[in-house]
């Protein structure tokens, strides 16, 4: 449902009440906008009511209620009520604010309030932040606009619409229920005063730092909603920076470290955030900047520096809308293979970054039947989340689409406040058949038969996967629920020992869907199996729950749940005919996802009650090992 950008900067602060009373707001602010006019509050004196909406070009959530404000102003405009935009941002030039508005269709004046003055007059703290003055020009409310949008959620409509009840209470002479909504959004990027004194500055510290762990996606074209490429772009956002890292929210990583050592883990050492900590609040001095180390060169092609063996393109463009939630699209393409294909990578690529939340691409077998639930329609074959590297799978190891097969690109796209249009693509790269050594398969340890009760915040559900019948090489874990995700676990069930914690997600974020990749590949034995444990929070504490009184069970779109544990094995070629010709017969019959193990979507009807006794542990999968069982069963 939403990725959307704001989950990369956000967060909640207390908001002054030094200004909100019966004292007129004393400021006769003369600032001008970007077209180089002069405003002046007294120009406002014969309108019963002023908003002054403090603003940000690059805000998220400023981009997403944008409209809503410019729909607002042109709603209340016959009745006098005057709309004001402010930008006290350093890092928003002039310029930038005319192409925001442009490009948004703001119609009232947005101000550059040069140095912050009447920002601190306000005592405004964040973008989007609104002020509600009535006649006597006392601020009667400030803070959030609604509560549609917030910090990593969205909701098809705001529950609560403070600002516009507010502008109805001062139209008639009274005070609105709510007074003050602490706002979210991002920290205004406001002139601060250096010290010269502090040993830690942009060229010899920051600048590195940044190119580090940030600029992946805080550049151009890429991901994030402003760039961090230079000293100019990212003094603004200093304060906006301490506070993402001292909350954990960047860089995005979500494992607990006392379990396993992943190759492509984001966090930041103790040290780089004690830097950029001092940094930003010494002011954020410069240093040399002739000597600042340049961001990395921005790859202009593919990450793997080669062209792919072939590009895979969704069938159509698709139109993204402005605002609101969209749900899970789902696009089919015949990629035309006529014989079996060895990937060793692939890379999805993003037709409209900014709008693209996640891809997962799926290679749905010929003669498969409907979508399988949760995989949306066939065998794990590629993703795309925000900051994923693309690595291949190590020599001699490779994944199998079978001739015939289809891909299915599942879309997870996040509004930012204009439209935009997709069509993503996946490019693949091929492995010769004589290269490959072992068998790459995404497996699944799944459980579809739960129910969340309405309320609860902390809803255990637990999955098993089939034990494999020879031994595995664990590659990557990546876990998925949706918007009442809470926690997710995996372990390893090894016979004859103790459950090992492989990883932890103590708190699951679904706006990053992130595989964890272990360090070093894990051999399990024979008879290993995959446990996972997950836990929901299906409560009003949940600002991503789309309805807590809802009892919440397995579904495709986001408003359902589901409770997958993906896991990626490699398996030598030869591996699959040890379990005998009459299983590998059947599995080569039935198995439309090539996962090794049968699972009910997979059978057909008739089947089932066969199905039904083979699954001895009653998991809802028929492994290998239980289909071993059929020298005393007939299948017609």
């Amino acid at each position: 449902m939403i990725r959307s950008a704001w989950v990369i900067l956000g967060g909640i602060l207390t908001l002054p009440l030094a200004l909100q009373g019966d004292e007129p707001f004393a400021a006769d602010f003369s600032l001008q906008d970007y077209r180089g006019k002069t405003h002046q509050l007294d120009d406002f004196r014969e309108s019963p009511v002023l908003v002054i909406a403090v603003l940000g070009t690059e805000c998220p959530l400023v981009r997403l209620y944008a409209q809503k404000l410019q729909a607002t102003a042109v709603a209340y405009a016959d009745r006098g009520v005057r709309f004001v935009g402010l930008n006290p941002n350093r890092q928003d030039s002039v310029t930038e604010i005319a192409a925001f508005a442009r490009t948004l269709k703001i119609d009232f004046p947005i101000l550059k309030d040069v140095g912050n003055r009447v920002a601190d007059q306000l005592g405004a703290e964040r973008t989007p932040e609104v002020f509600v003055l009535n006649r006597a020009r006392q601020i009667v409310y400030r803070g959030r606009i609604d509560d549609q949008y917030g910090i990593g959620y969205a909701r098809e409509q705001a529950q609560s619409t403070w600002m516009i009840d507010a502008i109805e209470a001062a139209l008639k002479n009274e005070r609105p229920e709510k007074s003050t909504v602490a706002a979210e959004g991002c920290l205004i990027g406001r002139v601060r005063k250096v010290d010269d004194e502090c040993d830690v500055t942009y060229s010899s510290h920051i600048a590195e730092i940044m190119n580090r762990h940030c600029v992946e996606c805080h550049r151009s074209g890429e991901i994030a909603p402003f760039s961090l490429t230079n000293y100019e772009e990212t003094v603004g956002w200093a304060d906006m920076i301490r506070e993402v890292i001292q909350d954990h929210r960047m860089p995005p990583w979500h494992a607990n470290p006392a379990h396993g050592e992943f190759s492509n883990a984001r966090g930041m050492t103790a040290e780089e955030k004690d830097l950029v900590r001092r940094w930003s609040l010494a002011g954020a001095p410069p240093g040399d900047l002739n000597s600042a180390p340049l961001p990395p060169e921005k790859s202009s092609g593919w990450q793997l520096g080669t062209e792919p063996d072939i590009v895979v393109s969704m069938p159509e463009p698709w139109d993204v809308p402005a605002d609101g939630v969209v749900r899970y699209q789902y696009f089919e393409v015949d990629p035309g293979f006529e014989e079996d294909r060895w990937v060793r990578a692939a890379e999805v690529v993003p037709g409209s970054r900014d709008v693209v939340h996640h891809v997962l691409v799926f290679a749905r077998a010929k003669g498969s039947g409907g979508r399988d639930s949760g995989a949306g329609g066939g065998a794990f074959l590629a993703a795309y989340v925000p900051g994923l590297r693309t690595e291949p799978y190590p020599d001699g190891m490779a994944k199998l689409v079978p001739a015939g097969s289809k891909l299915v690109f599942q879309m997870h796209y996040t509004p930012v406040g204009e439209p935009r249009r997709d069509q993503s693509s996946v490019g693949l790269y091929f492995a010769d058949d004589a290269d490959v050594r072992q068998v790459v398969m995404t497996q699944e340890a799944t459980n579809r038969k739960f129910e969340i009760p309405p309320g609860d915040r902390n809803f255990s559900v637990e999955s098993q996967s089939p034990k494999a019948p020879i031994p595995v090489t664990l590659l990557a874990l990546m876990p998925h629920m949706h918007l009442r995700g809470k926690a997710f676990r995996f372990e390893a069930d090894i016979p004859g020992q103790d459950r090992q914690t492989l990883l932890d997600v103590p708190a699951y974020d679904f706006n990053w869907q992130t595989a964890y990749r272990l360090q070093a590949p894990l051999t399990l034995p024979a008879g290993s199996r995959m446990v996972c444990t997950a836990a929901f929070d299906n409560s009003a504490d949940n600002l991503n729950n789309p309805d807590p009184s809802a009892s919440v069970r397995w579904g495709d779109q986001t408003w359902h749940e589901m409770m997958i544990g993906y896991f990626d094995i490699a398996i030598p070629r030869t591996g699959a005919g040890r379990v005998g010709p009459e299983v590998q017969g059947v599995l080569d019959r039935f198995d439309t996802n090539r996962d090794g193990a049968l699972q009910r979507s997979e059978v057909p009807k008739k089947l089932l009650t066969v199905f039904d006794q083979l699954d001895s542990d009653k998991d809802g999968i028929v492994s290998a090992l239980e289909l071993r069982k059929l020298k005393r069963q007939t299948l017609p």
